[in-house]
């Protein structure tokens, strides 16, 4: 019976030593890590994206004329997808917080005709959120963001996209202002009676004398100047004079693309000293280089046929299809968006980076980002990069919550 008991006794041992050393080996192999995939949408989840510049609203101006009756935004169709690369469905997979939706009228229109569209605009972003309140609801406030989404809602903002917009006047753009939109894009394509544009003949060297009193009265109110589109001229005007941080709402970064609508390494270093950031952009010509020159060459070869087949649209035509059949267009990428962060964190730094994709606002879009459920992609990337988790949550909101505070401090507003 001794023996017995003995006997048992040792395999008892035996088992808790194996179990033991079994539990040690065990804890001795890490856990496996996480994938890029999944860092980001950790990420994301907990600090949504507060994307700058999304053109939805002049697509369903376009394609509705204002109707809502004649679609549903909870999930549209591919074709319509396409354009407007935007519905509710695709913004929840992609981690959207918040928006700023641009209203844009067209830059050549009369002053009054664009004050009209303007206001019609404004007026689509309002129907939106009314459509569609367990989804949107209005924030003005970097504080009434981050109320809207801890109740899982989209922020939305307004944003007015030139500003030809308000018709050369203060008491316009007070009243624009009062009906909630909280930026405004100094130029778009066109130089105005008082700012240049990028895109346009200079008239002012920068800002008119008005020019720099719209920036004060922006100042004063408490809206965000936003200089992308603005030639680099009317940006150092701005950085001068600007008692608030600033938005690039869709730029990159002209060194890595050499187009008029990036922001020089000129303007990046002084974004420290105001605060301002660069919302990267996903326009496929702003983002490739040799999408961009490209570009260039095919309107070359448009206005020689121009001149060639005058009074011929068809020879016209025919003559630019066959350059293009000849020369494929260039695809821009996610990983070259990549490459304008990167360069905007060497000149400028972390602080200074956010993304506005300008969804809705072009034709097509880089390879790997669609629509915008494809934001964790791009974050997925930027983890590949080596950017940290804090890193990630200051592009994704951080950043322009910080511009937003800013911008309400400089106007001397208590919200």
């Amino acid at each position: 019976m001794i023996v017995r008991n003995q006997v048992a006794a040792f395999h008892v041992r035996k088992f808790l030593h194996v179990s033991v050393l079994a539990l040690l080996a065990a804890m001795a192999v890490p856990a496996a890590a996480a994938t890029p995939e999944e860092t980001a949408r950790e990420v994301l989840a907990k600090s949504p994206i507060i994307d700058g510049h999304n053109d939805t609203p002049h697509q369903i101006a376009e394609l509705f004329a204002r109707d809502f009756s004649k679609f549903d935004l909870t999930a549209l169709p591919a074709d319509v997808l396409a354009k407007t690369h935007t519905d509710i469905k695709n913004a929840r997979a992609g981690y959207l917080g918040g928006q700023y939706w641009s209203v844009y009228v067209d830059a050549a229109l009369p002053k009054h005709e664009a004050v009209t569209r303007n206001i019609q605009q404004i007026d689509v972003v309002r129907q939106m959120m009314a459509r569609y309140p367990e989804t949107f609801t209005y924030a003005a406030t970097a504080a009434e963001v981050e109320a809207a989404m801890k109740k899982g809602k989209i922020a939305s903002l307004i944003g007015m996209e030139g500003g030809h917009s308000i018709g050369s006047s203060l008491e316009i753009l007070r009243q624009t202002y009062a009906l909630g939109a909280r930026y405004m894009t100094l130029t778009h394509s066109l130089t105005t009676d008082w700012a240049d544009s990028a895109t346009d003949a200079p008239k002012h060297d920068g800002l008119s004398p008005f020019g720099f009193e719209v920036l004060a009265e922006m100042n004063r109110l408490g809206m965000i100047a936003d200089i992308s589109h603005v030639s680099e001229a009317t940006m150092h005007d701005v950085l001068d004079k600007s008692t608030a941080p600033v938005l690039f709402t869709h730029s990159n970064a002209r060194a890595i693309t050499p187009h008029p609508r990036n922001v020089p390494d000129s303007i990046l270093k002084r974004l420290p000293q105001n605060g301002g950031v660069v919302m990267v952009t996903f326009v496929p010509g702003f983002t490739s280089a040799a999408r961009r020159q490209w570009e260039y060459e095919r309107s070359a070869v448009a206005g020689r046929a121009k001149t060639e087949f005058s009074g011929n649209p068809a020879d016209e035509k025919a003559a630019v299809d066959a350059w293009i059949a000849a020369n494929p267009q260039p695809k821009a990428t996610l990983a070259q968006v990549a490459d304008h962060i990167d360069h905007i964190r060497k000149v400028a730094g972390i602080d200074h980076i956010g993304i506005g994709g300008d969804f809705g606002g072009v034709d097509e879009l880089p390879v790997g980002l669609e629509n915008v459920s494809t934001y964790p992609a791009l974050f997925a990337e930027l983890v590949r990069r080596g950017y940290a988790k804090t890193d990630l949550a200051k592009i994704a909101q951080g950043n322009v919550l910080r511009v937003m505070r800013g911008v309400e401090k400089a106007a001397g507003k208590s919200f």
